[in-house]
């Protein structure tokens, strides 16, 4: 497998002449070296009727919208519980105040998110190895729906204990959020792994479904945190509303997976992926993969580790600094007693502003690709995210006590900054992602997309780490 050259497939709607920023000299490289530059997917089609079906057409969008709604749920439950800082503010100061206005500084509250980061991401990672070592073993069906189901019960309980007084078992309660935020999203990885890794078989439309819906799961919990803001004074009202709604958009999700392989268009290509694909293939890769239980790992990093490291690095800068740092910059006008630069401050310019920034980037990438797979450029665009860090660092944090300086003292800054934060992680980190499962044989797509989750998360865990270092030096 390793030494043949891999063609590009029918089922990618990536065109490296028309959309690749390579050089003609890149390109001949490229050929000279087994075509990596075109090589997404086999053109090989099927032995049987499934050759020579003609693909039916997505009616209505249904299949691209089933996707960019499972793309939503797939970080709803991370994002819901991220933007309930008010709640957990109440919840983990025992503050009196139900509007939960007040802020009282210990360090549940200053690292709060520095806290929940870990315990998001380091499980992540291990249920995204699990992830993977399952994917002969379980079918994505039963992955994705007792992940779904594991959520679930999680925001099930959440929601039945924002009513109750934890006031005296405070710890108590924050290490059964932290437990929760683990199963949560674990279970959430297993789930938008397994999804990311059967978009493999589809056009890259699909797969930029789910990551563009992904970044509207932020949007909508930004925009539902700052509604339940303005709409009730009591922080426990607000977050009800705010958890169920989780809950409801959880039961969409299962609904809709379910309704996947009624649709025409995703059962051709689910069968697709399915199907034998030639004698001649079939029996040059069944005596090395029919009697292996796990994915071959190595033939898919060889296609994929550049676009592994990309990925890595976009959502390392970008844990770093949301919303462990990003949420703690303050307005320079805070004094003045105006809402927008006291209540709304935050969860407008912090959560709101990224995640819609995130979303442009990531919606962009529909309709441009660049650059190409394997072109040196993305790399180096991935790098230079890196000068977001001290931007960050130098705006109105608070407390500050180790860099006392404010060099950006200037509201206008931080939008600035998170604005570009956002477009370049939903951007480069979406390129990456949906070039992945493509440049390698489509028997290998849905491991190969475990494997580019893997990454992404092993992103999130590792910055979400740093992050709280990179807090206790500001």
């Amino acid at each position: 497998m390793d030494g043949k050259s891999l063609q590009a497939s029918t089922n990618s709607s990536y065109i490296p002449t028309a959309i690749s920023s390579m050089s003609d000299e890149e390109h001949s490289e490229g050929e000279e070296a087994g075509g990596d530059n075109s090589p997404l997917l086999s053109r090989q089609q099927p032995a049987g009727p499934l050759g020579t079906r003609r693909c039916p057409e997505d009616s209505y969008n249904l299949v691209y919208i089933i996707f960019f709604m499972m793309g939503i749920g797939s970080l709803l439950p991370w994002n819901v519980f991220i933007t309930a800082k008010q709640y957990w503010l109440y919840k983990l100061s025992n503050n009196s105040s139900p509007a939960g206005q007040e802020e009282p500084h210990n360090d549940l509250s200053d690292y709060f998110e520095s806290y929940i980061s870990i315990a998001s991401t380091i499980p992540s990672v291990l249920c995204l190895i699990l992830n993977y070592l399952l994917v002969n073993r379980l079918s994505s069906r039963v992955r994705i729906l007792f992940s779904l189901l594991v959520i679930l019960v999680v925001f099930v309980v959440t929601t039945v204990l924002v009513k109750v007084d934890m006031s005296g078992c405070m710890m108590q309660f924050f290490g059964g959020t932290l437990a929760s935020v683990a199963l949560v999203s674990g279970a959430s990885n297993i789930f938008s792994g397994s999804v990311f890794g059967i978009s493999g078989y589809f056009p890259m439309r699909i797969s930029q479904a789910i990551i563009s819906g992904q970044a509207m799961g932020g949007t909508l919990s930004a925009l539902a945190s700052i509604v339940d803001l303005a709409a009730s004074s009591d922080v426990t009202d607000s977050a009800l509303v705010y958890f169920i709604t989780a809950d409801v958009f959880t039961v969409i999700c299962i609904i809709m997976y379910l309704l996947l392989p009624i649709l025409p268009y995703s059962r051709y290509y689910m069968d697709l992926a399915a199907a034998p694909f030639s004698e001649s293939n079939s029996h040059t890769s069944s005596s090395d993969s029919s009697d292996v239980s796990v994915p071959p790992l190595r033939p898919i990093l060889k296609k994929t580790w550049v676009l592994g490291a990309c990925v890595f690095y976009v959502f390392f800068i970008s844990i770093m600094i949301f919303p462990a740092v990003s949420s703690g910059i303050q307005s320079m006008n805070k004094d003045s007693g105006n809402p927008l630069t006291t209540t709304y401050f935050v969860p407008l310019t912090s959560f709101l502003l990224y995640n819609v920034a995130d979303f442009c980037g990531r919606q962009v990438t529909a309709w441009l690709q660049v650059p190409g797979p394997t072109s040196r450029v993305l790399p180096l665009l991935v790098i230079s995210r890196t000068v977001l860090v001290p931007l960050f660092m130098f705006c109105n944090y608070q407390p500050r006590y180790h860099l006392h300086n404010v060099f950006f003292a200037h509201d206008l800054f931080p939008v600035v900054f998170i604005c570009l934060l956002g477009i370049s992680n939903g951007y480069l980190g979406t390129l990456p992602m949906i070039y992945g499962p493509k440049v390698v044989p489509r028997e290998l797509a849905e491991p190969a997309g475990v494997i580019m989750s893997f990454f992404l998360t092993l992103g999130l865990a590792v910055g979400s780490a740093v992050s709280v270092a990179l807090v206790h030096c500001i």
